[in-house]
């Protein structure tokens, strides 16, 4: 069956007759997993954010719906999965007819500030077309995905020359044309040239920024100043850290943090490489899974990663320190995630963009400030959720009603309050890629339409349907690896039919109707003869 639509249940009248949230938090990482952070058992200390997770929930099977950067932001960002908002790539533009949170704040009268990556790309052909005038206020909304940015940050590559962070870094001494490129990315080698952050192999190398003026800190300091100048006025601000992800380069003394024996050994098999499925196949021909095979790649890359996670838990730090001064975690609602997770050697890959778990499974913590809320402070939750659950969860924190006829996620309230009304909560969780802009898609000879994966994870099985090709399936009860692809097996063909009918079930479920709400639809069924006088098939 498909996952049920769900609603949240009312709230008890006798507790928080004014919503407890008056601030919003939305914290995000680029590119980082679960399982490396000591929150959830990994090698990488994590006690600030521990600290976070004591005062909230710790979910501990959060999937996003997709393991590329931009159609995961805008399921976080849109509530709905890629297969309904169609940015199913990087820098492809959302269309002009979806709304985002900032849009559906925007309507309450807030505003969804912004520090960091968004990932967003407007729809100007559509705004073309539509004929689409604007005045200065929706200009904005429309340029940044219904975000107000403090400072729209994204990274990867040498800011603008006018960007606030570039100038910040020539303030501070980082003098050069590129000061990004030469600094915060960029090291000494032993010859005194400039050894690029670009080649893993200088990873290990100190970036030559100092850590207080690195991305990172840059971005937390701004968040402080922009949460102490708002004093008692509400506020909603995400925060959208670029690391870790890639370039791997931290400042000292994070750099030398960790060591390859720090490091988990990469998750993988010869078998893997033995006749693999056509996708997994191409898959491990790109070159950043190539460089990843090498023991010496994962070994030299992993640690810089894990420095640079652990730069972010101190910075977290100081943000929760002032939170704490400021008396703002009696009225914040906190969400800590991340866009995706990372391979880096597991499975032979590098990157991300598969349907693997250390890709899809990401860290959410949960500080919900409710009365209501008391009972669940300091647990964790064994329940999928699911990236497309965070807009919804901070709408209805605010008071704002959710617009069911759009949004597909379930609001996390529901589960940090411990509300028994409603329907059961899902039991499984959906992902999407679209290879279409890969190499891999050439290596198969596909043509751009024909390059779709869909993958339905419940509690015992991962099943992943490939356009052209047959599909993958894991038993994640006797295989929690994944390194046994049971696609192919004979005996499980019963198995398989019955996981893509639970994936068509849910494709076919969702949210296409997006002009009208259910409110709308039910106040015109069978309207034609009260509304409009038109009698159909009367004698």
């Amino acid at each position: 069956m498909a996952a049920p639509t769900m609603h949240s249940a009312p709230s008890n009248p006798g507790v928080d007759a004014q919503p407890a949230v008056r601030n919003v938090l939305f914290i995000m990482c680029d590119q980082l997993r679960a399982d490396y952070l000591s929150l959830y058992g990994g090698a990488i200390p994590t006690p600030n954010l521990e600290r976070l997770a004591r005062r909230g929930v710790r979910f501990d099977r959060a999937y996003v719906n997709s393991g590329v950067c931009g159609p995961s932001r805008m399921s976080y960002y849109t509530g709905r999965y890629p297969v309904s908002h169609r940015v199913t790539w990087n820098r492809v533009p959302l269309p002009i007819d979806e709304r985002t949170l900032g849009h559906y704040l925007a309507d309450a009268g807030r505003s969804l500030r912004l520090l960091g990556k968004t990932h967003f790309v407007p729809d100007r052909a559509g705004a073309e077309v539509a004929g689409c005038q604007m005045d200065a206020r929706g200009r904005v909304l429309f340029n940044e995905g219904g975000f107000d940015p403090i400072e729209r940050y994204d990274g990867h590559f040498e800011p603008q020359a006018g960007s606030a962070y570039r100038q910040y870094l020539i303030e501070h001494g980082y003098r050069s044309d590129t000061p990004w490129t030469d600094f915060v990315i960029g090291s000494r080698a032993t010859d005194g040239s400039v050894a690029s952050g670009w080649l893993m192999r200088n990873a290990a190398l100190p970036a030559q920024v100092r850590a207080e003026h690195s991305e990172t800190a840059y971005l937390t300091q701004r968040a402080i100043d922009f949460i102490e100048a708002q004093g008692e006025t509400p506020w909603a601000l995400h925060l959208s850290y670029i690391k870790p992800h890639w370039p791997a380069k931290a400042p000292a003394p994070y750099h030398a943090m960790f060591g390859p024996d720090d490091c988990a050994v990469p998750v993988r098999s010869a078998a893997e490489r033995t006749d693999p499925h056509p996708v997994f196949g191409a898959y491990q021909r790109l070159e950043e899974s190539q460089s990843f095979a090498r023991d010496e790649v994962w070994r030299t890359v992993r640690p810089v990663v894990m420095g640079l996670v652990r730069q972010i838990d101190d910075e977290l730090g100081r943000l929760f320190d002032r939170l704490e001064a400021l008396g703002r975690f009696k009225d914040t609602l906190i969400l800590f995630t991340s866009d995706h997770g990372d391979l880096a050697g597991d499975h032979w890959l590098g990157e991300k963009e598969y349907f693997y778990e250390p890709v899809l499974r990401v860290p959410l913590v949960v500080v919900d400030p409710s009365a209501q809320a008391l009972a669940m402070r300091g647990q964790s939750s064994r329940q999928f959720v699911e990236c497309v659950d965070v807009l919804p969860t901070i709408l209805e924190s605010l008071g704002i009603a959710i617009p069911e006829h759009r949004v597909e996620g379930h609001s996390l309230l529901r589960l940090t309050r411990q509300q028994a009304l409603g329907p059961p909560w899902r039991d499984c969780v959906f992902a999407q890629l679209d290879y279409a802009y890969r190499e891999a898609r050439l290596f198969l000879g596909r043509e751009p339409d024909a390059c779709n994966g869909f993958m339905v994870r419940d509690e015992r099985f991962k099943f992943i349907w490939w356009q052209g090709y047959r599909p993958q399936l894991f038993d994640l009860q006797q295989d929690p690896s994944e390194l046994d692809d049971r696609g192919a097996d004979p005996s499980l063909a019963p198995l398989r039919a019955a996981m893509q009918a639970r994936l068509f079930e849910w494709l076919v479920a969702r949210r296409s109707r997006v002009t009208e709400s259910h409110a709308q639809v039910c106040s015109r069924t069978h309207a034609h003869e009260r509304m409009m006088g038109i009698l159909i098939g009367r004698w």
